[in-house]
């Protein structure tokens, strides 16, 4: 079966609930708006349970099937968080708080699981009991990790967990999915350089921190294609240089360098990130300076689908688009949907939504019209998986 015909109809409806989200954005865990909003849809179609502060502001709604509770249970997730970004769309429905915006679609992810949410309410064509799971801090604060520590999959008895990204690096309307590795782990690290500072006419009194942290930045250069074997996929890249001082005549006490690194292997990534700290450390010391070295942010491990269950999406997909790439490159973007996979049996896809702005880019807007394709996956998926 194709698209549903219902979400044609559904169709505009869905659309008001994805732009209304993104007119309200909200960052992290701090979502009550967002949490509020889809709290209430579930409770308004009919969810059999509707449990709020899961993973501190996640939310989880269950439907049981026709036969009532019992049977396997299936989780269908979205994520809710919005960017730190300012928005450039122009939009009618734009973001009304500056410096907040929904620049990587998770509106239309959760507005897509509500849509699907109350379709599976109203028809129970299936046996056992879907979870629909809304997820808070997908950007950076690993809510998908507070969720399943708070006992997501234990509590509900969940077997399989799935989830979905839009991609306008796929077609519009189709399907891209592999088994095994697909999102890279992410590490998000700061090195703080310190020297002396002084005048910046006379630097032979000084030990100078923007020198040294500049050689710093080249020499990390060389990780990738010096230290790691070429036929293993891995990223280093320095995207932050902050002095503490702005002033022309001043050579600064302290730099801080950010930057992140992306790889599809443990012992790749183990490495890597010993000889960023080694090479920063030995380079700051050949200036005379100083290092320190940590995390800014939740580290994000591998996401691997699991082989079977990525069969399953597929077959959905296809079922519902025609056709799905099923050996789709990996990405070197990060998804702490990689939690729920550790913790369960699942599978993560991604939806085409065609040409446009990158994922957080400010002049990005979810692509409306993919919504029933989506809707309609998160269905037959969950029909197929317990029919019978």
């Amino acid at each position: 079966m194709p698209i549903r015909n219902r979400f044609a109809e559904l169709h505009p409806e869905i659309t008001a609930w994805r732009r209304d989200l993104h007119e309200n954005p909200e960052l992290g865990f701090d979502l009550p708006r967002t949490a509020g909003f889809v709290a209430a849809k579930l409770r308004a179609f009919g969810c059999d349970e509707v449990v709020e502060g899961i993973g501190r502001t996640g939310v989880v709604g269950l439907i049981h099937g026709r036969g009532g509770a019992g049977g396997r249970t299936i989780a269908l997730r979205a994520d809710m968080d919005a960017l730190p970004i300012l928005e450039a769309t122009g939009a009618a429905h734009a973001s009304k708080t500056p410096g907040k915006m929904h620049a990587c679609g998770h509106d239309g992810h959760t507005a897509m699981l509500l849509g699907a949410a109350q379709y599976l309410a109203e028809t129970r064509n299936f046996d056992g009991t879907v979870a629909v799971v809304f997820q808070p801090a997908e950007e950076g604060d690993a809510g998908a990790r507070a969720m399943v520590q708070d006992g997501l999959i234990d509590r509900f008895g969940i077997s399989e967990i799935y989830g979905m990204h839009n991609s306008p690096l796929v077609p519009q309307g189709q399907f891209a999915i592999r088994p095994g590795a697909f999102y890279a782990a992410v590490d998000s690290f700061h090195i703080a350089v310190r020297g002396r500072g002084g005048h910046a006419a006379r630097p032979h009194g000084t030990v100078d921190t923007t020198l040294a942290a500049s050689a710093i930045v080249m020499a990390l250069q060389s990780v990738v294609s010096r230290n790691v074997d070429p036929q293993q996929a891995v990223v280093v890249s320095l995207t932050s240089f902050r002095t503490e001082s702005e002033a022309f005549n001043v050579i600064p006490e302290h730099v801080l360098l950010r930057g992140t690194v992306r790889s599809f292997d443990m012992d790749v990534r183990d490495h890597v990130l010993k000889r960023v700290r080694d090479i920063a450390r030995l380079t700051a010391e050949s200036y005379g300076a100083t290092t320190e070295f940590g995390f800014d942010e939740e580290s994000y491990p591998v996401m691997a689908n699991h082989e079977s269950e990525t069969a399953h999406c597929v077959a959905a997909a296809t079922e519902v688009a025609g056709a799905c790439v099923d050996d789709a490159p990996r990405t070197t973007g990060a998804e702490d949907f990689a939690f729920m996979l550790q913790a369960c049996r699942g599978a993560y896809i991604q939806l085409g939504t065609g040409d446009g702005p990158g994922l957080h880019h400010p002049e990005y807007d979810f692509n409306d019209e993919v919504i029933p394709t989506g809707c309609s996956y998160w269905v037959t998926l969950a029909e197929s998986r317990l029919r019978g």
